[in-house]
């Protein structure tokens, strides 16, 4: 016959099975949610959206003619980093099936079914939708216009385009040279030559920058069947020379702020220096054609741009 204490112990080690059970099932539910959060989270690019929210802040600065109106920024920045986001998702959507095919990007959360579908597709409309509105709304019409073609275009044109034709990276560059000068009409109200400054060189930058990711990755890309020119390309010379000629354009449209009265002497001289630097590696990269150079070139475009803008937003006029 069982003693009370044998009773109570077979008791506790049920129940201490039971909660071991519930821990272990709450943790697990803890871990889903966890990830399901991260999964939505990287869909809207966060590092990309870093550098689309950097050059709006960059944008805003150059342009306040005095004391940063702090809020009005906060709220730019805001609604330009859900605008970025919102395309960012709904970018990822259309390409699923195609992410699928290319080992750089097939465990990303839509190719991957972390992610349906139609939950990709309400939280990019969600996002799209209220950065645009949040804009309209905090900033200014203007502002929000931008930060809607911007989206529609990166959507509806380049998007489509990636797969249709060699000059997508081209047209991408509109899009991706659109917050700077979101940032300046967000404090001006109007297109002026400051936001005709920044476009340009965040245009010329892309091109070059662009060009050698899609070197580094052609073969993903061309498993994927996007037409990147390195993919048509197969020599790489029709891509040495473009990278050659947009880091050559990048040298003067880099000296426009001074022009524009946006920066002074100090600007100048660096902006000089760190162009014609860019250009020797994009030139290296021309002529040795190999994914060294093109990794070179690569994180030379990382460094040269926060250089410049720093150094514009220190010798501000």
């Amino acid at each position: 016959m069982e003693s009370q204490l044998d009773i109570d112990l077979e008791y506790g080690e049920a129940l201490t099975a039971h909660e071991r059970d519930h821990s272990h099932g709450r943790l697990w539910h803890n871990a889903f949610a966890a990830s399901r959060v991260n999964d939505f989270y990287e869909l809207t690019k966060p590092r990309m959206n870093l550098l689309v929210v950097l050059t709006t802040a960059v944008g805003f600065y150059m342009a306040s003619p005095g004391a940063i109106e702090w809020l009005l920024l906060l709220h730019t920045a805001l609604g330009t980093a859900l605008t970025a986001a919102g395309a960012a998702v709904l970018n990822q959507l259309v390409e699923r099936d195609f992410d699928k095919l290319m080992p750089r990007t097939k465990n990303r959360p839509l190719p991957a079914g972390r992610v349906s579908p139609i939950e990709a597709l309400l939280y990019g409309t969600i996002l799209g939708v209220s950065g645009v509105g949040y804009l309209a709304m905090l900033v200014n019409p203007l502002t929000a216009t931008l930060g809607a073609v911007t989206l529609l275009s990166y959507l509806f044109i380049y998007t489509p385009m990636k797969r249709w034709t060699t000059l997508n990276t081209v047209i991408g560059a509109v899009p991706g040279a659109i917050p700077p000068m979101m940032g300046v009409t967000a404090v001006t109200g109007v297109l002026s030559v400051q936001a005709i400054s920044l476009f340009a060189i965040l245009f010329f930058w892309q091109m070059p920058h662009f060009l050698a990711i899609a070197i580094l990755y052609r073969q993903d890309y061309a498993a994927g069947g996007f037409k990147m020119l390195p993919v048509v390309d197969e020599d790489l010379s029709c891509t040495g020379h473009q990278i050659v000629l947009y880091a050559l354009a990048l040298v003067p449209a880099s000296l426009m702020p001074v022009m524009a009265h946006m920066a002074g002497a100090m600007y100048f001289a660096a902006a000089v220096v760190l162009g014609l630097m860019f250009l020797g590696y994009g030139i290296a990269c021309a002529v040795r054609k190999t994914r060294v150079d093109a990794k070179k070139l690569f994180f030379a475009s990382i460094i040269y741009l926060p250089l410049l803008l720093l150094v514009m937003m220190i010798d501000r006029v």
